[in-house]
């Protein structure tokens, strides 16, 4: 797992490349992950990471992963290099969204 130590986004900072096959996926978490390190990964190919983030906007604040660019298909979200947190399917043109499980999740093992 690797942490950052990266400022909050503004707002208007964070720019979805949607429309064909390409969507997006965002990661909703607590605060505790700020700076932590989220993999995701589709059908079997390379984990691709971002980091956690404040994300302020016009009502207040939340914290997530944005994972902009990403082509269709169903996508794994790690929460350890062995452990699957679920699957979230993202679409051409669309916005897939996750919410990272709270303390009751427990990871099998």
């Amino acid at each position: 797992m690797h942490e950052h130590a990266y400022g909050p986004s503004e707002i208007g900072s964070v720019v979805l490349d949607l429309g064909g096959d390409t969507g997006a996926l965002i990661v909703y978490t607590g605060r505790d992950l700020h700076g932590r390190e989220i993999e995701i990964s589709r059908d079997g190919e390379r984990r691709v990471h971002s980091a956690v983030r404040e994300r302020r906007v016009r009502d207040g604040s939340f914290h997530s992963a944005v994972y902009p660019d990403l082509p269709a298909g169903i996508y794994t979200v790690w929460w350890d290099g062995d452990t699957s947190v679920g699957t979230v399917s993202v679409h051409g043109g669309g916005i897939a969204e996750l919410v990272w499980p709270s303390s009751g999740f427990r990871p099998a093992g």
